[in-house]
């Protein structure tokens, strides 16, 4: 009877400390699951509206169709293969752990989004929940795209309900463990509303479109998925895939940034690929930024332009070196 009783202590013991240990580390969303709120019912309301804002926005400043569809690499900017717009595909990220594929969107019941209701696509969109219930994977931008408002979210949703759907079987994105069940404590719901900034006011609209942009995520260099402070928008981040092996630029104004860009370089690089005679390598999303109309590109620029100068010198032209300043190895990294 003792011998049980201490058993029974120490089970206990055990069972508060591993209980302690997770509530102080990871929490408990990757064992119950995701955050999320529940759905709405009904459809949303289509109108020529916001058809043409979701066409902008999903082929232009999102990247939804850009992300959801094959491409061909072996052009300069690696173009959507016309007629495959939005029908999934798997996507090339070498040293993932399991492989990623970006869902089939159109409308086709069985290998689509024809099944999902209008708010399981807007959920998927600004809070990383798929139709499942469970967490998509954060290189799908959701947290940049909490930001947007509940006009623009509509939008999208309205504009992808309007591709003809297409029967695309695809195989599903697996993750390994434990990725897989970290990444269920990533999504927050958008539980309030959120409107739309005014374009009058520069320096938000340029805000709003460098978050729905997701520039920040792809130019602040990261360390366990976390941003470093103090390095915002000061590039550095590395991808490699049918692009090649690249970091991202330092966006800031600091001399080891793009202090020389004007208006007008900006604009040609977004449209055209190219700085000068510099070819910016096709992970850089300027076939799609490229869509966005002069004075959104202006807009963004504006407020690029108030960043804070970050130094930190990014050359992918140079061979990678540890950088200690990101701590990650890009061109110039021993420069820093």
């Amino acid at each position: 009877m003792k011998l049980r009783k201490m058993l029974l202590a120490t089970a206990l013991v055990v069972l508060l400390v591993v209980v302690a240990g997770i509530t102080l580390t990871v929490g408990w969303r990757p064992i119950i699951g995701p955050k999320a709120r529940p759905l709405k019912q009904g459809a949303l309301g289509r109108t020529p509206q916001r058809l043409e804002r979701g066409r902008y926005l999903a082929n232009s400043l999102t990247g939804c169709v850009d992300c959801h569809s094959p491409r061909d690499w072996r052009v300069h900017g690696g173009p959507v293969i016309p007629g495959k717009e939005g029908i999934g595909a798997p996507f090339p990220l070498p040293g993932f752990p399991g492989s990623l594929v970006a869902p089939n969107l159109t409308p086709d019941p069985e290998t689509g989004s024809g099944k999902w209701t209008d708010d399981q696509i807007a959920r998927a969109i600004r809070e990383g929940i798929k139709h499942n219930g469970t967490a998509i994977f954060p290189l799908m931008p959701y947290a940049e795209f909490r930001n947007m408002s509940d006009e623009d979210v509509a939008s999208i949703v309205v504009y992808i309900r309007s591709l003809p759907p297409v029967r695309n079987q695809l195989p599903a994105t697996k993750i390994n463990f434990p990725l897989n069940r970290l990444i269920q404590s990533v999504p927050q719901p958008v539980t309030e509303p959120v409107p739309t900034p005014s374009p009058a006011d520069r320096f938000a609209w340029g805000k709003y479109l460098v978050t729905l942009g997701a520039c920040e995520g792809c130019h602040t260099p990261s360390e366990h998925g976390q941003a470093i402070p103090g390095m915002d928008f000061a590039g550095g981040n590395v991808s490699s895939g049918p692009w090649g092996e690249v970091a991202s630029s330092n966006l800031s104004s600091d001399p080891s940034g793009i202090p020389y860009y004007d208006e007008g370089l900006f604009i040609k690089a977004m449209r055209t690929g190219y700085v000068n005679a510099r070819e910016l390598k096709a992970i850089m999303p300027y076939e799609v930024y490229g869509k966005l109309t002069d004075d959104d590109l202006k807009a963004m620029f504006a407020y690029l332009r108030t960043l804070k100068p970050v130094k930190h010198r990014v050359d992918n032209s140079e061979p990678a070196t540890y950088c200690k300043l990101c701590r990650q190895k890009h061109g110039g990294g021993d420069k820093n």
